[in-house]
């Protein structure tokens, strides 16, 4: 195991920046040593395309390309490898899905529900979806707490959101601005009990990086998250589906290796995965995001839930006890039900204007809607300051920013 006090050694940016307070992870995590040495090595040792070419350079990249294949299975314990597949993002994932399952099964008087605590990537697609065909748009909201209203004990409520006609229920299982940690697995099984043939669309990016992952216990059918996010390269992302859902929709993409034949008046297609990976992919970044998982696996996804936990728990008192009513902090009040993200508004300041401040004191953190526009707008803000953590943060790093954040008040007010 990995000792978390030392953790930084193993993250070269810290020793170019020695003096760098990065609380900005739920918008990109930091790279270790690790995973920046397996992309040198794809570039330096055998940098060739994958499945095309039949010398050495070429299989050994496509060997490792699908070894990280096999790895991403067994870290979430799908059922096999085939139902991983590779994009450039938990963006472009939930977006395939709303072309090639949504335009598939979705139809005028249909329903989709989502929540308002989204990212606009599990929004928009279907809100435009929506529209096209007619759908109707229903939206989950939460309580004054950051929890959603979906009470699983009340089944009137339930019957109001879910129906026969609710044909996809997509929602994330922790928000990138409120920290809440959904109860997915209940959710998943309260509404499957309502409508057991509704498709269930999780994003995970703010999941899998900092919680056991096991879809065979989730129950949904689309799982997405992306690599950047927890320790991995940008530029690769991942969509887990069901085999069987998978094999029925429609490619997303047409062109390079996933085409099985092709004549003037006909085109056939490769089986799934690579009837979605269209192109050369991302071949290097995705032979180093093994790496990044590994890493993960090493620490053990419990213990980094668990520090994150102590660490939020920490610096939620320390903002309160330092700054008391002129810090409004977001999500819920509970420590179990939220992740390592704490958003907050701080007296009047603008949410620029602190994080330009902090920014100059070496303190990273994020200001704005953080793609959550509908959620800003509920919670009756235009924007929030957002300080995220990750395994490399530690007490230190929220004391700096408790100092940075009295440097801010000393300026602005």
């Amino acid at each position: 195991m990995i000792n978390l006090k030392d953790i930084k050694n193993q993250f070269p940016i810290f020793k170019h920046q020695p003096g760098l307070v990065y609380l900005d992870s739920t918008a990109t995590s930091l790279k270790p040593k690790i995973v920046i040495d397996k992309i040198n090595e794809y570039y330096s040792e055998y940098s060739a395309n994958v499945f095309r070419g039949i010398y050495p350079m070429s299989e050994k990249a496509t060997a490792e390309f699908e070894e990280t294949r096999g790895v991403v299975s067994k870290f979430i314990n799908a059922n096999n490898s085939r139902e991983i597949i590779f994009t450039r993002n938990a963006t472009e994932s939930l977006n395939l899905l709303a072309y090639s399952l949504g335009r598939k099964i979705i139809n005028p008087g249909d329903e989709i529900v989502t929540t308002i605590m989204e990212h606009h990537s599990n929004f928009v697609p279907w809100q435009v979806l929506a529209e096209e065909v007619g759908a109707t748009f229903k939206i989950i909201d939460i309580d004054e707490d950051g929890n959603l209203e979906f009470k699983i004990q009340n089944s009137e409520l339930l019957k109001q959101i879910i129906t026969k006609k609710t044909k996809i229920l997509t929602l994330t299982y922790v928000s990138n601005v409120l920290g809440t940690i959904n109860p997915i697995k209940e959710i998943i099984s309260t509404a499957k009990s309502i409508n057991p043939n509704i498709i269930a669309i999780i994003d995970a990016a703010q999941a899998v990086p900092h919680l056991k992952i096991d879809v065979q216990e989730l129950g949904a059918d689309f799982i997405v998250f992306s690599s950047h996010k927890m320790l991995g390269p940008t530029g690769v992302g991942v969509l887990w589906g069901k085999e069987k859902i998978l094999k029925d929709m429609y490619p997303f993409m047409y062109g390079g290796d996933m085409i099985d034949e092709v004549y003037v008046d006909r085109t056939t297609f490769k089986d799934v995965p690579h009837k979605f990976e269209a192109g050369t992919p991302a071949i290097g970044e995705v032979i180093a995001f093994k790496e990044s998982i590994k890493f993960l696996e090493k620490i053990g996804m419990n213990n980094i839930l668990e520090h994150e936990k102590k660490l939020t728990d920490f610096a939620i008192n320390r903002l309160i006890d330092t700054f008391g009513q002129s810090i409004k902090i977001y999500g819920p009040k509970k420590i179990e039900d939220r992740g390592g993200i704490i958003s907050f508004s701080f007296d009047k300041f603008h949410p620029h204007d602190i994080a330009q401040i902090l920014a100059d004191q070496g303190i990273c953190v994020r200001a704005g809607h953080h793609c959550a526009m509908p959620l800003h707008t509920r919670l009756k803000v235009q924007a929030t300051v957002r300080a995220s953590f990750y395994i490399y943060n530690d007490e230190k790093d929220v004391e700096k920013l408790v100092e940075g954040l009295k440097k801010v008040k000393n300026i602005l007010k």
